[in-house]
């Protein structure tokens, strides 16, 4: 996906901890941008919450960026760094992308429909979030639907099974499972729990006698 939304960045100098820290309480993120096309890694910071929003929208869309002294690039988010305590997003990489070359990127799986599985009792479990998928930066699809309307008990939906949009091919092995309906486990009585129970006991007997044996 490509959006119109030009990402405001500030230049900044190659600082130290202290440095940085120090506009992360600012209430800005410092970051890198580089790529084909840029003279050199340039480091810039940009606005916190507009960063925030922007990962929770379109976190791998192809957005412009007005960089001071290198002019206007098509960038996308190469790597993404956190607090491992907070999870505050500490340090961001954009690369510049080449509107007119393939990329390897990602993108979110949404489930539609209810599946018959559903309706007769079965959970819907969520395999995959996101499909890695190549394309022209500006095919990059927002979403990728998932139908699981037709999905029985125990039945599944596999990457082969996706319609995906003109232009975007998937990178992962195509029999990789994105959703499965899995049938509802049956409440057990408790004649059957008590037999469970015996047939462990009986089992771990037999263990230890395993072991004795060997050990003699």
């Amino acid at each position: 996906m490509v959006t119109n939304a030009t990402l405001q960045v500030e230049r900044r100098d190659i600082g130290s901890r202290y440095e940085l820290n120090k506009i992360r309480k600012s209430g800005k993120i410092p970051g890198v941008i580089y790529g084909k096309g840029m003279s050199a890694p340039t480091p810039v910071s940009l606005d916190g919450k507009q960063l925030t929003a922007l990962i929770r929208s379109h976190r791998h869309a192809v957005i412009e960026v007005d960089v001071p002294g290198e002019g206007k690039h098509p960038i996308m988010m190469a790597d993404l760094q956190r607090d491992p305590l907070t999870q505050l997003i500490t340090h961001i990489d954009f690369q510049r992308v080449d509107m007119n070359t393939k990329i390897n990127t990602s993108a979110r799986l949404d489930v539609t429909g209810t599946s018959l599985g559903e309706k007769e009792g079965g959970m819907l479990q969520f395999v995959l979030h996101e499909l890695a998928i190549e394309c022209y930066p500006k095919d990059i699809p927002d979403i990728i639907k998932a139908d699981v309307s037709g999905l029985g008990l125990g039945e599944h939906l596999t990457i082969a099974d996706l319609q995906l949009p003109a232009g975007v091919v998937a990178t992962q092995d195509p029999e990789t499972v994105i959703v499965a309906i899995l049938a509802p486990q049956k409440e057990r009585t408790e004649e059957e729990l008590d037999q469970m129970q015996d047939a462990d006991v009986e089992n771990r007997r037999h263990r230890e006698a395993a072991l004795a044996v060997e050990k003699d």
